[in-house]
């Protein structure tokens, strides 16, 4: 196992390349290439269909307000050396006026991250947060206070998105992937390591469809409509799954990495024996994954999980510390009725959901004994569990028609629980949210970002009592 970097107290590498803004062409040259390999299809509505590599993908069936608690100086979180600004410190769920109107389709931010990617009803993309990488997709690195939207995917249908510590991936109803953000490890799959993208960019991959796309802190996962997983990006601690973690020597003295600058398909995924030995796992389609910092988990169609990356405090629930450069069965949800359903990811830890009920595996504290392999929430029994989002230390889970948060100090609102309970290490509902029933639940450094339902007159009446955000 080697050290591991905390993304949070990390200070930014200077950059050694001139920035380079990328062609305003190459999203034109993308929506050319997607209604010309639509084409054929789009002769027929029922022939589109069946087809399932021409049928378009869509959005969450959810709509709703979006809702947002924790910190909105960007530049503070995480940083050590920057004073805080009480009135950007938001304790209690919040709306921003700037979304007032707008009914939201899907929200995503990540436990590394300092921003969040909003989508509305229509498929428009829209960012919030910190910009120093041009993460937002507005053509800058410039520090942007306000919910940003993003104009040059204004052609193209966004059904969903994720993001990392400093970069975007965007995926349209046709299957493409776009990217921004920081990629000087390749994690942005353009093909190239420059410094930053400053709009999004069509990645580098034409095999096939993609269904679903998932970040970590510097590295990309997709997987296509077959059920292969493709990664890319840095692969320090085998996070990749390709079996190396990329380490070379430029000279005697300096370490360098191996990059994966485009998509490269995940070949093999095993299961060890007590003495260690690794046997291939057969036909694995995965269906749904997710990345905290440094480490992947993936569920394939049989409810199998896999993990690699990655191994220190536990997180990746194979009752040892190691790093695991290829994907590796966790065993104790293997054999029948032991299947898991969903998988959430944070810095340190890993949450999953069962029909045995809801597991948490790894560190959630700063300090302090670490779950080695999965360990049940008791204090989720009996809950439906709808949602979960996972930030560096911090759980906010959506179940029934609360919110449950927990997470040690230091917090910058994230938990949602007011003034006086700024940090819990107990789970706690969110009394702001008491009956609001929220669909969807992101949480990244320092804030959290939360989809809630605004159909019925209850629904609104919840809504109206919190208060606002102006950026």
């Amino acid at each position: 196992m080697t050290p591991e970097k905390r993304p949070a107290e990390d200070e930014e590498e200077q950059e050694a390349k001139k920035l380079k803004e990328d062609s305003p062409s190459s999203v034109t040259e993308a929506l050319e290439d997607d209604r010309s390999g639509d084409s054929e299809g789009d002769e027929s509505d029922s022939a589109a269909s069946s087809d399932p590599e021409k049928k378009r993908l869509s959005l969450p069936e959810d709509r709703g307000t979006l809702v947002y608690t924790g910190c909105t100086q960007w530049e503070y979180i995480g940083r050590r050396n920057l004073k805080g600004i009480t009135s950007m410190m938001h304790y209690v769920p919040r709306r921003i006026s700037a979304l007032k109107g707008i009914r939201v389709a899907f929200v995503t931010s990540h436990c590394s991250a300092a921003h969040s990617i909003i989508i509305t009803e229509e498929g428009k993309a829209m960012s919030l947060g910190r910009n120093e990488k041009g993460q937002l997709g507005v053509g800058d690195t410039e520090n942007r206070t306000g919910v940003m939207s993003m104009d040059t995917m204004s052609e193209f249908t966004v059904v969903s998105a994720a993001v990392g510590r400093n970069h975007t991936l965007l995926l349209t109803d046709r299957g493409s992937v776009f990217a921004c953000g920081d990629n000087k490890s390749g994690q942005c799959g353009t093909g190239s390591t420059n410094a930053i993208i400053h709009t999004p960019c069509r990645i580098s991959f034409k095999e096939a469809k993609i269904s679903k796309v998932a970040c970590g802190a510097e590295f990309s996962m997709i997987i296509d409509k077959k059920g292969y997983l493709y990664s890319f990006g840095l692969p320090e601690y085998g996070q990749l799954g390709h079996n190396t973690d990329g380490k070379f020597f430029i000279t005697s003295n300096k370490l360098s990495y191996q990059h994966e600058r485009i998509p490269r398909r995940v070949p093999i995924f095993v299961e060890r024996s007590k003495d260690g030995h690794p046997t291939p796992v057969t036909d694995v389609q995965i269906v749904d994954f997710a990345c905290g910092s440094n480490h992947t988990v993936a569920i394939d169609a049989k409810k199998r999980a896999f993990s690699w990356g990655f191994g220190g405090y536990g997180r990746l629930g194979h009752a040892e510390p190691k790093d695991e450069f290829i994907p590796r069965l966790i065993k104790f949800f293997d054999g029948h009725n032991r299947g898991v359903e969903k998988i959430y990811c944070g810095s340190t830890f890993t949450i999953g959901i069962s029909a045995l009920g809801i597991f948490l595996w790894g560190q959630t504290r700063r300090t302090g004994e670490a779950n080695m392999y999965p360990k049940p929430l008791q204090d989720l029994c009996g809950w439906d569990v709808r949602a979960v989002g996972c930030s560096a230390t911090s759980v906010v889970v959506a179940a029934d028609e609360s919110v449950i948060s927990w997470g040690p100090s230091p917090t910058y609102g994230e938990l949602g629980l007011g003034e006086n309970i700024k940090s819990s290490t107990q789970p706690k509902e969110v009394k702001a949210l008491e009956g609001a029933h929220v669909m969807q639940v992101s949480c990244g450094m320092g804030h959290t970002v939360m989809l809630v339902r605004d159909d019925t007159d209850k629904d609104k009446e919840i809504l109206e009592k919190l208060k606002e955000i102006t950026l």
